[in-house]
């Protein structure tokens, strides 16, 4: 059969160095390498594994028996590409590629290739160029023999020797000035973009999440939308906004997609996705959509939170957690998260695909764009001490008088907060 476009055999590899300090279980770490591969256009992951380390060799990586055993692999499964879920120095990835005669990509070659397949807009193809320059730069080594030639990637081939590096180094300082220059008017051009929709009175709410949380299917739910929504890590990259009217006669807000966030998201990606980022930050409400399902939630939950801390993202702004996908889970298990997640305040247990529990979340966004509470006096017996401890502990108290048979409380609350009372 043929085709038009030539479909490139990758392997993947996860290396498992002892005593580093890693979160992430090394099976889910090499799963999420996948999916980044299978993002690809063209690309057929045929194999992959966890190779365990007791210390990267500075040359090679891995030792020369590993390196070995692995080129026959790869041979035999004829192996085009080699995709490493890890940092790899550019010396590394020069003798890797010498012995086992495939191109290969470290972590941060992987997101950028997937970077620069998504991207859509203006502003997103200058950042992934921007991001794809520095990092080229950084792989600028001198040849090892004066006739040899310097690897491709990325659009740069070099030539021989150190004057030729120098060259493409200039080269690419020059158009890494060029991009910043036009990256600065889109993003003036954005402002004021952002500032004539301040002048709209709807409120922003922005989607934030690990990458395959369910975002886009949450956001296609809401508004109807037909965003690109696949199982697939950076499904979307750039921010997609749409005016929409919330259920229940919600008010209406401007309702933002953004790109998935990923562990160990290389630095200088971070900084060149900052304005991609950015409508985070003017947002009034964050909804931080988790895979509730996903046995890595919490750390990817914790990455989230770490990315939207470096970003800026201002203590004020209300947060609500969405833990989705609780179709996913078994009955028992479902019927535990939905409790835990009623016992909190900012936290509603849904699924984007069947709909349950959306109702709930959509009157928390409301109230909390609203910022709608109700002052009641609680008349409270001496009896009741967990109730008024409770009461405390969410900082709800405006003030409390003794009586005789208890306390008479005055509290400011949501509605939220005195269903959960009541339920106490």
């Amino acid at each position: 059969m043929e085709h038009d476009t030539q479909v490139t055999r990758a392997w993947v590899l996860h290396p498992d160095i002892t005593g580093a300090d890693v979160r992430r279980e090394a099976s889910f770490a090499l799963e999420e390498a996948i999916s980044l591969a299978a993002a690809l256009p063209e690309l057929e992951v045929v194999g992959s594994n966890v190779v365990r380390l007791p210390r990267a060799q500075p040359g090679k990586l891995f030792g020369s028996g590993k390196i070995e055993e692995l080129k026959a692999l790869f041979k035999a499964n004829e192996v085009e590409l080699v995709l490493i879920d890890g940092p790899v120095t550019p010396v590394q990835q020069r003798n890797l590629e010498k012995e086992w005669k495939v191109k290969l990509l470290d972590r941060t070659g992987l997101i950028l290739e997937i970077f620069s397949d998504r991207a859509r807009t203006r502003e997103g193809v200058l950042q992934v160029e921007m991001a794809a320059l520095s990092y080229q730069r950084t792989r600028l080594v001198r040849a090892w023999t004066h006739l040899e030639r310097q690897r491709g990637g990325l659009g740069f081939v070099g030539g021989p020797g150190e004057t030729q590096i120098e060259a493409d180094r200039r080269a690419i300082d020059d158009q890494l000035v060029r991009l910043r220059r036009q990256l600065s008017k889109v993003v003036k051009t954005r402002e004021l973009h952002r500032k004539a929709r301040a002048k709209v009175p709807f409120p922003i709410v922005a989607l934030v999440g690990y990458t395959n949380a369910g975002k886009s299917t949450l956001f296609n739910r809401v508004t109807g939308a037909d965003v690109m929504a696949k199982d697939m890590l950076f499904a979307t990259l750039d921010p997609t906004m749409r005016a929409v009217e919330l259920p229940n006669n919600g008010p209406e807000v401007i309702l933002s997609d953004t790109v998935g966030f990923i562990s160990d998201l290389p630095t200088q990606l971070v900084a060149a996705f900052r304005a991609t980022l950015e409508e985070v930050l003017a947002a009034d409400l964050v909804l931080h959509v988790r895979d509730i399902a996903h046995p890595e939630s919490q750390h990817q939950a914790e990455d989230v939170t770490t990315i939207l801390e470096e970003l800026g993202l201002s203590e004020d702004t209300p947060q609500i957690e969405v833990w989705n996908k609780i179709d996913l889970l078994s009955a028992d298990e479902r019927d535990a998260v939905v409790a835990k997640a009623e016992r909190e305040e900012a936290i509603f247990a849904v699924s984007a695909v069947s709909g349950q529990g959306l109702d709930e979340m959509f009157a928390a966004i409301a109230q909390a764009l609203s910022g709608e509470k109700t002052r009641e006096v609680l008349t409270l017996p001496f009896a009741q001490g967990k109730g008024r401890a409770w009461l405390f502990k969410k900082g709800v108290v405006e003030s409390e008088e003794q009586t005789e048979d208890g306390f008479e409380i005055t509290v400011l609350w949501s509605p939220k907060q005195r269903a959960q009372f009541e339920g106490l």
